[in-house]
This record gives C-alpha cells, structure tokens and sequence, in this order.
C-alpha cells in the first residue's frame, strides 16, 4: 500500500509541476485546449517508474543468482548488462516518443 501512494504521490507531482514548464504567452485568439502534453507527462511517468523497477527486478534477481551460485558469477553478470542494455534502449525509445507527443501539444 505504501509503494501504491509513493506512485500516487509522484503522479500528482507530475501533473503539478508540469504546468508552468508548458506555459507560453499566446494571444487569446490562438489557444486551443490538448491533452497531449498532460497525457505525455503522465506517460512519461510511468516509463521512468517501469524503467526503475524493472532495473530494481534485474538487479535482484542477479544479486540472488550470484549469491546462490558464486562460481558463475560472470555469466550472470554478463547477461544482465545485455538485458539492461535492452532494457534501457527500450525507455529512452519510449520518451522519445514522449517527448515527440508532447511537442504537439497546443495550450
């Protein structure tokens, strides 16, 4: 329940602070109301948090295989760079995307 309100928490943070970061000055007659770059920032929440708890879930999960078994030690270590190698190419893939979201935003 704890890790559910530290998510809750961070989300309205998100949405708080992204506010004046999209602020600009626009005359009256130009504005028109998106959810885009609300529905990217919250996007991108989520990305960072999967990105954090899967390293989190890799990172143990190495942590015990190592523990377990010593003398493959290497081979464990190894493997977990390459999947968080992956892991890592498939967030920044996703906050590109993001970020190209949130570039067509119009407030």
């Amino acid at each position: 329940m704890k890790t559910l309100n530290l998510l809750a928490l961070v989300l309205v943070l998100f949405l708080v602070l992204a506010s004046p970061a999209f602020a600009q000055t626009t005359t009256p007659a130009s504005t028109t109301l998106s959810g885009s770059g609300i529905g990217a920032g919250i996007a991108i929440a989520f990305v960072l948090v999967g990105a954090g708890y899967g390293f989190g879930k890799i990172g143990a999960a190495a942590l015990e295989g190592i523990a377990r078994q010593p003398e493959v030690k290497g081979d464990i270590r190894i493997t977990m760079i390459i999947i968080a190698a992956l892991l890592e190419g498939a967030t920044f893939f996703a906050l590109a995307v993001c970020f190209v979201l949130m570039g067509k935003a119009n407030f």
